[in-house]
């Protein structure tokens, strides 16, 4: 039997290969879910809103139901030029700035305990949580029965309502710290102060830092309740005493001036989370 040869061809020879594919380039997919903000954007968007505004008020021709942003702007002149704007401002910063401070620290050092030792968490976190859903606005006339029509009841309003989100805040952000920080920290035989001060603190400052922000919104609204109820100096006053002889205008100007607050309070918030967490 004759075999034939047969010609066999190298595939991985160089010079039958012939020239390599170009690898086809990749898009990038990391952009993107970035907490970046774009200022020009924001005041075009404030800009659009002014103008539809005023389109509206123009169209509406009736400044008593819908004043336009220019004599918005002329009531906020005329309540600076008078002194009012302060007197008023002043009186809700101060009751604000007090409430949220006394209810904020000790709903943080609650939370922080809820979050740090079982016994506390097993007795007071049901009070908290059912603190929480409670209307706080309910609870001014019962202060105001206890410690009269004067400060104290509008701070203690701000306050407790400031307590329970600043405590619920705490104590999630102790329990979203990865527990093998702590294991490796305590296998170190590290002492419990610098656990508290180098691991549980700084892994909670995000979540205690969105609770800041949430809170003070939360007193904001609070302080004007307050001061619709029982105060006769106030923004939240003011904007009850424009609405009942119907000057709209400084009725839409307190309520501008309460959007300056909460701008105010959100700008610093962003600056201390830039401050704070530039570890991340």
């Amino acid at each position: 039997m004759i075999v034939k040869p047969t010609l066999q061809l190298r595939i991985d020879e160089p010079a039958l290969r012939g020239p390599a594919p170009r690898a086809a380039a990749i898009p990038f997919r990391g952009d993107g879910f970035a907490p970046n903000t774009s200022p020009l954007v924001g005041w075009a968007t404030f800009a659009v809103v002014l103008l539809l505004w005023q389109a509206a008020a123009s169209y509406q021709g009736d400044p008593i139901l819908l004043p336009s942003p220019l004599e918005v702007l002329a009531a906020l002149r005329d309540l600076a030029r008078s002194g009012e704007l302060a007197r008023h401002a002043g009186a809700s910063l101060t009751r604000v700035f007090a409430g949220w401070c006394l209810g904020a620290s000790l709903g943080a050092l609650l939370g922080f305990a809820i979050g740090l030792y079982p016994l506390v968490r097993s007795s007071t976190l049901p009070l908290v949580t059912a603190l929480f859903a409670m209307p706080k606005i309910a609870l001014l006339p019962v202060f105001i029965v206890w410690f009269g029509i004067g400060e104290t009841s509008k701070i203690a309003t701000i306050a407790i309502g400031v307590f329970s989100p600043m405590a619920i805040a705490a104590y999630s952000g102790v329990d979203a710290i990865d527990r093998s920080l702590i294991r490796m920290a305590q296998s170190f035989d590290l002492p419990t102060s610098d656990i508290v001060r180098k691991i549980v603190l700084p892994g909670a400052l995000p979540v205690l830092l969105t609770g800041i922000r949430v809170s003070a919104a939360i007193a904001i609204v609070l302080l004007v309740g307050a001061e619709m109820i029982a105060a006769q100096h106030g923004v939240g006053a003011l904007a009850l005493n424009s609405g009942g002889l119907m000057r709209t205008d400084r009725l839409f100007a307190a309520v501008a001036l309460l959007g300056v607050f909460g701008l105010l309070v959100s700008w610093g918030v962003g600056r201390a989370e830039r401050i704070l967490l530039r570890w991340r």
